[in-house]
């Protein structure tokens, strides 16, 4: 077979997540044609997506496309993810000085530097390129986003007015100004007219910030009003957890149609797993937890996130529990309610292959928690708890549970939880992946799960 079949080959398997048969695949690729810049880059990533030594597939790769920035940024969290942070920083902060308007190896350094513990110092990037490039806006809003990202409102409020006195008035500038104030509360944070000045201005992006603003000033029907145009678009995932609000507010029946009544949508699973499949797990999973902090953009408080599917990795006892989580996955699609014509998780086709938008876990610490959250690129999202805190070390319940449906408390809603879950090793807890969740805080001990989210089938 020709080289470039191997590699058609390879990359359609691990478009379908056989990641085993990718490799397999792509290896005879470059075997056969050990200078096709495409096929080293795939079996690189490949190798760096299922967990092994990739670093030495990367430096080959480079050497057939060095100017590759996807490929750079690739092989430098490789080199991090085999203990070299600082080669990794060195090639990223290289790249950056002979291109320092790639804004993707701005954040992908920002997010390595959080990652091992250097949060002091994770936009440092930004500024030097903004000192060599003070017109640029796609760097100043870049360095804006990420800052916001972070929460960071100060020093995302500072670079905005710096951005405008250099650069002068502009609309991405404005629109980031508002966010800002918006989203950290400012001096004008609960004005109904704060974005009036955007008002001709269509962006899912500075809608879904408009509906939080409105929630916020108690304006629930333009809030309801503003998201109802987004049910039947591709963003539609980003809005339906706001309509839940909104109609749960207003006491309108589509509340119900949406969630269900109560935990109808939410299912717990024993998976029959073992104490020592269960320890086996946890010592994988413990193993992977090799961050200093959690990323910037999780939910995670108190506690790490592990990188990359877990799911391609080859590790025994994670394709056991995959294999068993793909059943019960099935369980609960087969248990589901008829379909429902437009209903985001009753609606799309039950009978696909079930693919993974992505797959890790949390260990949270003494007083570690997940902030409330919905996950707006899966369809199904989950929870299943590995290693849980004695009744003593949790604390009280409900310590530790799970629970739907609260609002987040930015919004000022007073909206509490419409249901909880006790946390319970070895359960696999499923739901919409609209829901609402959050956990709540333990008090000491630590807390191991893993989590996953079903992609929507087409």
């Amino acid at each position: 077979m020709m080289a470039l079949n191997w590699l058609q080959i390879g990359l359609a398997k691990r478009d379908l997540q056989d990641m085993e048969g990718a490799l397999e695949a792509l290896e005879r690729a470059v075997a056969e044609t050990a200078t096709n810049p495409v096929a080293a880059f795939a079996y690189a990533q490949v190798l760096f997506e299922t967990g092994r030594n990739a670093v030495s597939a990367f430096e080959r790769a480079t050497a057939l496309d060095p100017a590759n920035p996807h490929l750079i940024r690739t092989y430098a969290a490789a080199l991090a993810a085999e203990g070299e942070a600082e080669r990794a920083q060195s090639i990223l902060m290289d790249t950056l000085n002979q291109h320092p308007q790639w804004l993707d190896g701005h954040k992908s350094l920002a997010t390595l530097r959080v990652a091992i513990g250097r949060r002091d110092e994770f936009d440092e990037s930004y500024h030097r390129a903004i000192a060599a490039l003070p017109d640029s806006l796609s760097l100043r809003l870049a360095h804006v986003h990420l800052l916001s990202t972070a929460r960071a409102w100060d020093d995302a409020r500072a670079c905005v007015q710096e951005a405008i006195h250099r650069l002068g008035p502009n609309r991405g500038l404005e629109i980031a100004r508002l966010s800002i104030e918006s989203e950290s509360n400012g001096p004008k944070g609960q004005d109904p007219n704060l974005f009036e000045t955007v008002a001709d201005v269509v962006d899912p992006g500075l809608d879904l910030c408009r509906v939080r603003h409105a929630f916020r000033c108690g304006a629930i029907d333009a809030a309801l009003a503003r998201a109802e145009t987004y049910r039947n678009t591709r963003q539609a995932r980003l809005f339906w957890p706001y309509l839940s609000l909104g109609w749960r507010l207003t006491n309108n029946p589509a509340a119900a149609w949406l969630d269900g009544s109560g935990d109808d949508y939410v299912c717990a699973i024993d998976l029959g797993l073992s104490l020592d499949e269960l320890a086996d797990l946890a010592a994988n999973l413990r193993d992977l937890h090799t961050a200093q902090a959690p990323y910037l953009e999780q939910s995670v408080k108190g506690g790490t996130q592990t990188d990359r599917q877990l799911f391609f990795r080859p590790i025994p006892i994670l394709q056991r529990v995959r294999e068993k989580i793909t059943g019960a996955v099935h369980t609960f699609l087969d248990d589901l309610p008829a379909p429902r014509e437009g209903h985001p998780l009753l609606s799309p086709p039950r009978d696909r292959p079930i693919l993974f938008e992505g797959s890790w876990s949390v260990l949270l610490k003494a007083g570690g928690f997940h902030s409330v959250h919905t996950h707006p690129m899966g369809w199904i999202s989950s929870a299943l708890h590995v290693e849980l805190p004695s009744e003593t070390n949790a604390g009280p319940a409900p310590a530790g549970y799970l629970q739907f449906g609260e609002a987040p408390p930015e919004l000022n809603l007073g909206l509490g939880p419409t249901h909880q879950l006790a946390p319970k090793a070895g359960t696999l807890v499923l739901f919409p992946s609209t829901h609402w969740h959050r956990t709540v805080p333990i008090e000491a001990g630590e807390r191991l799960s893993l989590a996953f989210d079903i992609r929507q089938p087409a």
